[in-house]
């Protein structure tokens, strides 16, 4: 893995006062946010960008009701946020937009993925062991639904794996089954 990082900068927020690092891999930048002390045991959060979602604020799914419930969590119990450059499981804005069309027209989001020519999920975690060594994490209790993410992590070891229950909507109640039923998300 060729990967650059950045110096560390103070980062305050409305969920609390955080420590941010870069980490340049390839053309993807991922960012880490995280709290001044991290215990032996720090909480992790490994989150995929959102754009809709995250910034904009869309409810057709529950990404930014997780990023905050993480960064609220994080900020009074210590740990770190790993915020993943990997937008639309992946597949980039432009191809998560088409997918978003081919949603209304009656796909749901693994079919609409399928239609495009991608696999019903295209992210990978390999840099998340990697951030982890940097910070000298050997073990975490890890808040995440996403039993892929468990996997992912060869070399740490998961103390707890804690659920994030938030952000269920009129407009993501399919999402959010197809999430459970079809991709085995711990809902």
């Amino acid at each position: 893995m060729n990967i650059t990082q950045s110096e560390i900068a103070n980062l305050p927020t409305v969920h609390g006062n955080f420590l941010i690092q870069s980490f340049k891999e390839n053309h993807k930048e991922h960012l880490v946010i995280y709290t001044k002390e991290l215990c032996e045991t720090p909480n992790v959060r490994i989150h995929s960008e959102c754009l809709t979602g995250d910034a904009i604020g869309s409810i057709k799914c529950d990404c930014q009701a997780q990023l905050n419930f993480s960064l609220d969590y994080i900020a009074k119990h210590g740990g770190m946020v790993i915020y993943l450059r990997q937008e639309g499981r992946n597949i980039g804005l432009l191809n998560k937009v088409n997918a978003y069309a081919l949603q209304d027209k009656g796909m749901n989001t693994i079919e609409a993925n399928h239609q495009l020519g991608f696999r019903t999920d295209e992210r990978s975690y390999e840099i998340v062991e990697y951030i982890l060594n940097k910070f000298d994490i050997k073990k975490i209790n890890l808040l995440t639904n996403n039993p892929k993410k468990v996997e992912s992590l060869e070399n740490v070891e998961i103390v707890e794996r804690k659920p994030i229950i938030v952000g269920e909507t009129s407009k993501n109640k399919e999402y959010l089954k197809v999430k459970k039923e079809q991709m085995g998300h711990l809902l």
